[in-house]
């Protein structure tokens, strides 16, 4: 162990000069995330909470059923190897956890077999390296956390997988673009790496010192887009990703020496945690702009988050959500809530007290409530920003809206990746020309925002939000849209407020140019549609309603389909447009003000 040491000596070259050495509980494995004799905190919180003992059996049941699975092959899908690294990491992190807790060699045996098969891979697929980070990482946590229990031939072959399946690809310049990139590929692509150079340190001492210095240097770029608030870019989906491999990074670091140098202090970074906590709804769905799905996830990190910060409460979506699991959602890094939450009790479930958040930075959003704890609160998601922003969608303007228990107002949210790029849509190109916003989800058209004469937002437009109200009886921002119409009309501002939280209040104003302007104002929505009287129509889901109100503008309430215009476009089942077109004349100026109003 004396090279190690010696290797950890060394200053780094990052910002400023680092004097790491390994703390003494890392000097020997394990020594990533889960340190020796750390279980027994585990067992003792497992006891004394019903809701931690749940977690737990549910690990233990999933590494139950991987004991027979066959073992994994390498089979791409298109240009991607990814779903079987991540499948590998959630078999890992679970296996060895199911050890390291009960002692039963099964469960390390069984990784071993795993470890041993993936390291005969001909290559992790470094031409989409997020195959690798995760494929890494995944044979890291194996070697790390079973050290003792792998033969010594099983240890030389995945430490030579590690070496030149893993880390070496990442020097080579055609796979590591990633690191000047401010995204989630950063973020997981230096965990992935870093923790690869963790576990086999003490072999190749030299580039372990290499690989972490350079992931110190590099992963301050992504974390320079948490600030001012917390929002993060791409939104909750890809939070799930970037965040969770970030807080894995950091944590992993602080462990094996003893300091985060500086990153948890990232301005933003521990309020991220704040952002993600009101992404949720009370219908139970994710406030699901840009590449999202539209479901409620666990997130191991917010546990990370909660015991760094001290605030409970930021745990009050995740409590809801481990009540209501009735089988594993099976995340991959479900395991390291139990690590991280060994002394957190789930048993006082806080509710939040502030009822706005208010993100800026590249992509801003506002999210106001009228209650935490009322299942018919009003909830609103507003969104300002950019399309231009990684992963994002031609969106801003628009919002969701629940109440009753129910989501209105709603966002489709992401396609599958490879169901567009299978048909040879050029889904990353970020031009105002680009295929990518003629996928039918990804457009102005398909969102709950405005359109100026059937045209596409302006890609590098953006919006911000200014707070004009925060008190709870009008909680009320304002966006100007004007950028991301600027080829259309002379100027555009959208007010989005909850009014005595009893109704959603939205006020457009649009002064035209010297021509004449269709504006379309659009909402998708899943409920049935009832016309009324002028001006007027009501929203009905399972007997529940809502009422539309238009005012100050000559318009009337219809629906359109939701049809997508291409064979590559997906279906849209059970959902439909609502909205209304009004033409304005040349050099004039429209007020409009909708209202959404639950009906009791």
């Amino acid at each position: 162990m004396k090279k190690l040491i010696i290797l950890l000596l060394f200053p780094f070259a990052c910002t400023q000069a680092q004097n790491l050495t390994l703390v003494k509980a890392a000097q020997q494995h394990p020594r990533i995330l889960f340190l020796k004799n750390e279980e027994k905190g585990i067992k003792e919180t497992i006891k004394k909470d019903a809701l931690w003992q749940k977690v737990h059996n549910m690990v233990i049941t999933d590494a139950d059923q991987y004991l027979d699975k066959p073992l994994l092959e390498r089979i791409q899908i298109g240009r991607r190897l990814l779903d079987k690294s991540r499948e590998m990491l959630r078999r890992q992190f679970t296996l060895a956890y199911a050890f390291r807790l009960t002692g039963d060699k099964k469960y390390a045996q069984r990784a071993e077999k795993e470890l041993v098969n993936v390291a005969k891979f001909s290559d992790w697929n470094p031409s989409h390296f997020l195959d690798v980070a995760e494929m890494t990482m995944a044979m890291a946590i194996g070697y790390d956390w079973l050290f003792s229990e792998l033969s010594p031939e099983a240890r030389k072959t995945i430490r030579e997988a590690i070496l030149h399946k893993g880390i070496k690809p990442s020097e080579d310049p055609k796979y590591n673009s990633w690191l000047k990139a401010s995204h989630n590929w950063n973020q997981v692509c230096n965990a992935g790496m870093s923790f690869g150079a963790l576990a086999i340190a003490e072999d190749e001492p030299e580039l372990a010192q290499k690989i972490i210095q350079r992931a110190l240097k590099s992963i301050e770029l992504p974390m320079a887009d948490f600030a001012p608030d917390g929002a993060y870019p791409e939104g909750y989906g890809y939070w799930g990703y970037g965040t969770s491999f970030q807080v894995l990074f950091n944590d992993a670091i602080e462990k094996a020496f003893g300091s985060d140098f500086g990153l948890n202090k990232t301005p933003g970074f521990f309020a991220t945690a704040n952002y993600l906590l009101h992404m949720v709804g009370p219908a139970k769905k994710n406030f699901n702009y840009s590449d999202a799905g539209g479901g409620v996830a666990f997130h191991p990190a917010m546990v990370w988050f909660a015991k760094q910060t001290q605030k409970p409460e930021l745990l009050y979506t995740e409590i809801n959500t481990i009540q209501d699991w009735k089988k594993s959602d099976n995340d991959r890094l479900l395991p390291m809530a139990m690590v991280w939450g060994s002394g957190i009790s789930l048993a006082s479930h806080e509710a939040p007290k502030d009822l706005m958040y208010i993100g800026a930075g590249k992509n801003p959003v506002a999210m106001m409530q009228s209650s935490w704890t009322d299942p018919n609160a009003l909830y609103v998601g507003v969104k300002a920003g950019s399309p231009s922003v990684n992963h994002g969608h031609m969106d801003v303007g628009s919002f969701v809206f629940d109440a009753l228990g129910e989501r209105w107002a709603m966002d489709f949210g992401m396609q599958d990746y490879e169901s567009l790029e299978s048909k040879g849509v050029k889904l990353w190109g970020s031009q105002q020309n680009s295929e990518r916003w003629d996928v039918f989800r990804y457009n102005n058209l398909a969102h709950n925002t405005l359109t100026m004469n059937q045209a596409y937002q302006q890609v590098n437009g953006k919006a911000d939000i200014q707070v004009i109200s925060q008190d709870p009886s009008r909680m009320e921002i304002a966006m100007d849209l004007s950028s991301l119409y600027a080829d259309q009309v002379a100027a555009t501002q959208r007010n989005v407020a909850l009014v005595n939280q009893q109704k959603l209040e939205i006020k457009d104003q649009i002064n035209s140019r010297d021509q004449y302007t269709l504006v379309q104002w659009t909402m998708l929505t899943s409920a049935n549609f009832i016309p009324g009287p002028k001006g007027t129509a009501t929203l009905e889901i399972k007997g529940k309603k809502v009422k539309l109100a238009l005012e100050g503008a000559e318009g009337t309430w219809e629906t359109w389909s939701t049809e997508p215009t291409h064979d590559y476009d997906v279906k849209n089942l059970g959902t439909r447009f609502v909205g209304f077109k009004l033409a304005m004349r040349p050099n004039s100026q429209e007020k409009i003000t909708v209202s959404l109003t639950p009906i009791q």
